[in-house]
C-alpha cells in the first residue's frame, strides 16, 4: 500500500504520463473543463483545496518546464498570479488570453478540479526534464 507522496490514485497515474512538453491543468472550481478531457475531481468543499495546495504538492513530483496563466489572472487577481507564477521557483511564465487557456484546455492530458473559490485561479502546467537529466555542455 502505497503511504508516501500523492497517494491519490488517479493523480499519481496522470503524473506518471506526462512526458516532456505534455501540458496538464490546475484548476479552480468554475472552469469549465471540456468534454472528454480526463478529469480529476478533488474538490470536496469551498476552497477545499485550492489550487496552491496542490502546485505545492506537485512541486515535490514533477519537473516543470513552464506555466501558462490567463492575463485576467494578472490583471484582476494580482496576488493569486503571483503566488500561482511562484508556484514551481523560477520558470517562464507565459500569459495569454482567458480565452486561449479555454483552447488550450481542450488538448491536455489532464485536468485536476480543485475546490477552490478564488476567481481566475488556473494554471496550466507545461511538464518538462528536471535536474536527473544529463545534458552534455560545450
Amino acid at each position: 500500500m502505497r503511504e508516501s507522496g500523492i497517494v491519490n490514485r488517479e493523480i499519481s497515474d496522470v503524473l506518471s504520463t506526462l512526458g516532456h512538453t505534455d501540458e496538464m491543468i490546475v484548476c479552480d472550481a468554475g472552469f469549465a473543463i471540456p468534454l472528454g478531457v480526463r478529469t480529476v475531481d478533488i474538490s470536496y468543499s469551498e476552497n477545499k483545496p485550492t489550487v496552491p495546495d496542490i502546485l505545492k504538492e506537485l512541486r515535490e513530483h514533477l519537473s516543470v518546464e513552464s506555466l501558462v496563466i490567463s492575463e485576467d489572472t494578472q490583471k484582476k487577481m494580482p496576488q493569486r498570479f503571483q503566488e500561482l507564477a511562484q508556484a514551481f521557483g523560477d520558470i517562464p511564465i507565459d500569459v495569454v488570453a482567458q480565452s486561449e487557456l479555454r483552447v488550450r484546455a481542450k488538448s491536455v492530458k489532464a485536468i485536476i478540479r480543485t475546490g477552490d473559490f478564488t476567481a481566475f485561479s488556473n494554471v496550466l502546467i507545461v511538464s518538462g526534464g528536471g535536474p536527473r537529466w544529463k545534458v552534455e555542455r560545450p
